[in-house]
């Protein structure tokens, strides 16, 4: 049997593997846990400006969550555009064990979190206050959100995506997020997306992306990466397919970014940015650490 992994993006990564980590190898845990709790992790931390509590507000001063959870095509659930509850991530999880359904967005989403017992909790803290405030000060009447910049992501905008296999062989994944800072009112990304920020298949591999997310959703960025893996690419082929594919599909800007993690059923995983900066958590039994992408497009 595979030994057990859990990958996660940035360096706020570290956190969420930690956090994993031990549902991943006690007894009655799994890598679906692992993920949940990973995810929880970051969302809880109000430190944190890109997700869950603490995130930064949208341009009309109100955070909003999405998030994912996936084990195969036939178990997934997200939720988006969450704006009173701190953990998603959970909700995404009910959404897929207690209903028909994957998807649930804004009033409904909330509504069914309620009749799950979930506890509603405010999402703004004073620190992300106080950026809205100065941000609507230097953009007075601006309808737009500020742009993403490449590689700071982890201040400004973007996900926890978490990838890991427990010693029975189960892949699962999960993503978190709460978008990019002062984006307009109802946007959504990649991350709550089956196929885009999020994909498992427990016979071929997992993916998880983040960075500008509609980079993303434009080539179905985890799909395509579970798709070459299924016709036989390697992790590594495989994310640096999906990198180029963005670079092929956009006209690159400097201040876009993108990587990607994937993760084959062998428990061989590999990761791919756009540009240098990107970096992946990694957790197993005898390691602890983060790392640089195996791939990088640009300079």
């Amino acid at each position: 049997m595979p030994e057990p992994l859990i990958l996660a993006t940035w360096t706020y990564g570290r956190q969420a593997c930690a956090a994993g980590w031990p549902h991943l190898v006690r007894d009655g845990g799994g890598a679906l846990d692992a993920v949940e709790h990973a995810c929880r992790a970051v969302e809880a931390d109000p430190e944190n400006m890109t997700v869950g509590y603490g995130g930064r507000p949208d341009a009309g001063g109100e955070v909003t969550l999405d998030a994912a959870v996936m084990l195969s095509p036939s178990e997934c659930g997200s939720v988006c555009c969450i704006r009173n509850f701190r953990h998603p991530t959970s909700i995404a999880r009910l959404v897929m064990e207690r209903t028909p359904h994957v998807m649930l967005a804004g009033d409904g989403a909330e509504r069914f979190a309620r009749t799950q017992a979930m506890e509603p909790a405010d999402l703004l803290t004073d620190a992300a206050r106080e950026a809205w405030e100065q941000w609507r000060k230097e953009h007075p009447g601006q309808d737009e959100p500020a742009r993403p910049k490449a590689n700071i992501e982890e201040a400004d905008h973007d996900t926890v995506g978490v990838l890991a296999l427990d010693a029975r062989g189960t892949l699962a994944g999960a993503c978190s997020t709460s978008g990019l800072a002062f984006k307009v009112p109802g946007r959504v990304g990649d991350s709550p997306i089956i196929g885009h920020g999020l994909y498992v298949d427990p016979a071929r591999g997992a993916a998880v992306a983040t960075g500008h997310g509609e980079l993303v959703m434009g080539v179905c960025g985890t799909f395509l990466a579970v798709e070459r893996m299924r016709e036989g690419a390697s992790p590594t082929e495989a994310a640096a397919d999906v990198i180029r594919r963005i670079g092929d599909a956009y006209d690159l800007k400097d201040d876009h970014q993108a990587g990607i993690i994937t993760l084959a059923p062998s428990g061989q995983w590999s990761s791919a940015a756009l540009r240098p900066g990107f970096r992946v958590a990694v957790r197993t039994s005898t390691r602890d650490d983060l790392t640089d992408p195996q791939f990088v497009l640009l300079p």
